[in-house]
């Protein structure tokens, strides 16, 4: 299909999400003020479905499956590879009961609408990533606090996002600290195939018609494996997916 085609899609869906953004930003800003966390959780998390509905307008369509048990009760550390910025609503919808914060970098954290409201008090942490000892510093305090609260923490430990869908090294330093610092985590494997078709062309103009998924690949007790052990073990699980779509 040519690119000249998807520009009057792309432009539509553009508008739409951002009267989306724009609307959730006031929304969040009154149910955070008014009635505290647990109403601006909900703003997020309907603004997160909708965000969906935005990109099904393109034909956009979300897979979500988990043959895992995940009734036990207590906090999660989920990771992913990365592969686009449309990664972050699906999973905030999927594991809306979890509670789903992120790592993410500081600058996400001023100047868009609704999303970087919600990563200033909703609970996730904002790093500089040119100053390791001051990020991990955060990441630490943000494990104490997701171990406390019994939420979910979203870590993407290849660190940036893949351009072509091929996953890359994981780093290390954040997701062991969250190791260490939430002891009573179950550990979520959860591989991400084909988001990265959504941003093939910088954003613009988007595909029509992409299929993405979202597979929990394992469910791990961190308590019943060494922590490199464990890390090796997912990376290992979320690679082999994505290498063999």
């Amino acid at each position: 299909m040519k690119k000249v085609f998807l520009y009057p899609f792309t432009i539509l869906y553009y508008s739409l999400f951002l009267s989306n953004l724009l609307f959730f930003q006031l929304i969040q800003v009154l149910c955070h003020r008014l009635w505290g966390y647990d109403a601006h959780k909900k703003s997020v998390d309907w603004l997160n479905f909708f965000t969906l509905r935005c990109l099904n307008f393109l034909g956009t369509t979300f897979d979500f499956s988990n043959p895992f048990d995940m009734s036990k009760k207590g906090p999660l550390i989920i990771v992913s590879n990365h592969q686009s910025t449309y990664d972050i609503p699906p999973i905030i919808w999927y594991f809306r009961k979890y509670h789903p914060k992120f790592i993410s970098k500081a600058s996400l954290g001023k100047g868009i609408p609704s999303v970087s409201y919600n990563l200033r008090h909703g609970g996730s942490v904002l790093i500089d990533r040119n100053n390791r000892s001051l990020a991990l510093q955060k990441i630490k305090k943000f494990g104490n606090q997701i171990e406390k609260n019994q939420w979910a923490a979203v870590i993407f430990p290849e660190g940036t996002r893949s351009k072509n869908g091929q996953p890359k090294k994981f780093h290390s330093g954040g997701l062991i600290t969250l190791f260490e610092h939430i002891p009573n985590a179950t550990v979520v494997a959860l591989s991400i195939s084909n988001s990265w078709r959504l941003a093939q062309y910088h954003y613009f103009p988007i595909p029509l018609g992409t299929k993405v998924s979202f597979k929990v690949k394992g469910v791990f007790q961190l308590k019943e494996y060494e922590p490199a052990v464990l890390f090796d073990k997912v990376e290992d699980l979320i690679a082999q997916e994505s290498q063999s779509i």
